[in-house]
């Protein structure tokens, strides 16, 4: 990609996108400008080839997509700081705020730029993202533009906007729902005898050999299970046992709970 990347914000998500999208080969470290307030706090990533700079004016200048990572509290202060140096003509605005609409966006901005709204997770860092889109005031070819970024840091869907806060709920608040999955597993494996390393490779790659049967065979969950369990044999034992005990009721409540959460904090 022949382009130059801003990215405001260098948390734990502006940082991962950064990574990304060089392990992806997209772009080279030095065509992301990543800006943060306290600029000694990117003296790793300055170290590792990327641009930085404490000023959000400079990050943009030669930008054509401005990915936005700060926090909601923060975006109206930071918009208003860019708005003078926005041009509809060349800008993109990518957003991974949670909570804040495009339409909100566009009033805060007062100029008809295309706004993209993206909602990736951290394994954006590995090429491993769910990434959902939505959009307001882009072109065709804008649109493909951002969508082939995320492709290439894993998988994308395009979404209706009224649909994001459950998307951030699945995906990015996913992963640590997933995670725990697997520090829960890791941990009946030491208590079989494994040590907490080889207990924790075998969850994490049975974890990934399961997804990756899914994906690739385009299956039902049900289906591969089907295969696995046998008559009297231990694993419907186990799975009855987890029913009994109310895996899949405490997962659809968490969900619901973490979205009835995101639905307080903003519209």
């Amino acid at each position: 990609m022949n382009t130059t990347i801003s990215i405001i914000g260098a948390g734990n998500l502006g940082t991962a996108i950064a990574r990304g999208l060089v392990q992806s080969k997209q772009v080279v470290a030095k065509s992301i400008v990543i800006s943060r307030r306290t600029v000694e706090k990117l003296d790793e990533l300055r170290s590792e080839g990327f641009s930085v700079t404490n000023s959000n004016v400079k990050a943009i200048k030669k930008s054509e997509i401005i990915i936005l990572c700060v926090q909601p509290k923060q975006l109206d202060g930071v918009l208003t700081e860019l708005k003078p140096f926005l041009d509809p003509k060349k800008h993109i605005l990518v957003s991974t705020i949670t909570g804040v609409t495009t339409e909100e966006i566009a009033k805060m901005v007062g100029k008809p730029i295309a706004i993209v709204r993206a909602m990736p997770n951290t394994a954006i860092s590995l090429g491993a993202s769910m990434t959902c889109i939505c959009s307001k005031n882009t072109t065709l070819k804008q649109m493909e533009k951002i969508q082939s970024l995320f492709e290439n840091l894993g998988r994308t869907l395009i979404i209706e906007e009224t649909q994001m806060k459950a998307a951030t709920v699945l995906a990015a608040s996913g992963i640590a729902f997933f995670m725990r999955y697997i520090r829960a597993i890791t941990q009946a494996g030491i208590q079989l005898g494994f040590d907490a390393e080889e207990a924790q490779l075998i969850a994490m790659q049975t974890a990934s050999g399961g997804a990756s049967l899914l994906l690739g065979n385009k299956s039902h969950p049900e289906l591969e299970i089907d295969k696995v369990t046998t008559p009297q044999g231990c694993t419907i034992a186990g799975l009855n046992e987890m029913e009994h005990q109310g895996l899949s009721s405490a997962l659809i409540k968490g969900v619901l709970c973490s979205f009835e959460k995101i639905n307080n904090i903003r519209n």
